[in-house]
């Protein structure tokens, strides 16, 4: 996917994300967050490390929403996130979060509207040289890596391995998302088929050795996958259950 040399650079430097032990709430991201009873909010003050927000490009604004048809008026990427991030980081200059977009359609219209309403949020956004309180990262449909240099380097992508990357666009890679049916069909019960595992794991370790980050989406959002992910060193764990896994990462935490 990248070069060896980026990705010798990439294991020298940041082989520890595969020896990662510590899990807690900040290792939480909050899948289509905005069907909570209360958007961004819950998932910020439980501590989480990520929030998800699907977007569309409406009359010039950016509508939040699964779909098309369940777009509302006011239910928009600023009101329910980027103004309370702003708020938020006036007063809170410790928490760090990922914000991860993911676009539903139009991608060139949905990204000049983004750069426009992220503008107030500007100072706070890490780069690739700096680390900030708040990660952009975009994910859904996105330019193709060689266009990310079109864009400013607070501009994050989510990736899925499927296109290759030169050192310089891997480096725009804010973090890797993968289905977890593509691995196993398990369910959350029992135990996990170990040729699955294996594959999962496999996979993990790659991503990590690469200099990246790694979560699932639509693994079991259960007790038992958590504990799975855990174990083999997932960054960041998917949920709808806000409370339950905050809960369950504060107690892993204090096991360890």
């Amino acid at each position: 996917k990248i070069p060896f040399l980026y990705f010798f650079c990439c294991v020298l430097t940041l082989i520890g994300y595969g020896q990662q032990k510590t899990f807690n709430v900040s290792n939480a991201h909050a899948h289509n967050d905005y069907l909570q009873e209360t958007p961004f909010y819950m998932a910020y003050h439980a501590g989480f490390g990520s929030v998800e927000a699907d977007v569309f490009p409406v009359n010039g604004m950016l509508c939040v929403a699964h779909s098309k048809k369940e777009i509302q008026p006011g239910v928009t990427l600023k009101r329910l996130y980027l103004d309370p991030l702003l708020k938020e980081f006036t007063t809170n200059k410790a928490q760090h979060v990922k914000l991860l977009v993911d676009i539903k359609e139009d991608h060139e219209l949905t990204l000049k509207l983004l750069l426009q309403e992220i503008e107030p949020l500007i100072q706070y956004l890490s780069t690739t040289k700096e680390n900030k309180q708040l990660v952009l990262l975009i994910s859904g449909k996105r330019p193709l890596p060689s266009a990310y240099k079109n864009y400013p380097d607070y501009i994050f992508f989510d990736d899925d391995l499927k296109l290759t990357h030169t050192a310089a666009e891997w480096e725009r890679v804010g973090q890797v998302s993968l289905p977890f049916t593509k691995y196993s069909a398990w369910k959350g019960e029992n135990i996990i088929d170990p040729g699955d595992r294996k594959k999962l794991q496999n996979t993990i370790d790659s991503v990590h050795h690469s200099g990246k980050t790694i979560r699932f989406w639509a693994a079991p959002d259960n007790k038992t996958s958590w504990d799975l992910q855990i174990q083999l060193g997932v960054d960041l764990i998917g949920t709808d259950k806000i409370n339950e896994l905050a809960d369950f990462l504060r107690s892993q935490s204090k096991q360890n």
